[in-house]
């Protein structure tokens, strides 16, 4: 968890176990995974319609649910164009 410090106030992509993918600004987090993410929206994938962002605000996430962290390039973030991206949603993860 020591590597996750750095992404402290910077936006970052959350994948959970379910498959949902969260995107927001890491507030906080601690030795058990939970996060703290503000201004978040979560990225809602379908093969029909472009990628819906749905608005959650401040958000915090149960460190048992998270798969995944990773820091998102907000430059190249910017650049693209969500509502044109089809793309079926990410399945469960099972482990």
């Amino acid at each position: 968890m020591s590597a996750i410090s750095n992404f402290v106030d910077q936006q970052v992509q959350v994948i959970l176990y379910d498959g949902r993918v969260i995107v927001g600004t890491l507030k906080a987090f601690d030795l058990r995974s939970n996060v703290v993410l503000s201004d978040c929206v979560e990225r809602e994938f379908s093969a029909e319609e472009g990628v819906e962002m749905v608005p959650l605000g401040l958000y915090m996430i149960k460190g048992d649910n998270v798969a995944v962290i990773a820091e998102i390039d907000t430059d190249k973030d910017a650049t693209i164009d969500f509502s044109s991206i089809r793309a079926d949603p990410l399945p469960q993860i099972h482990f």
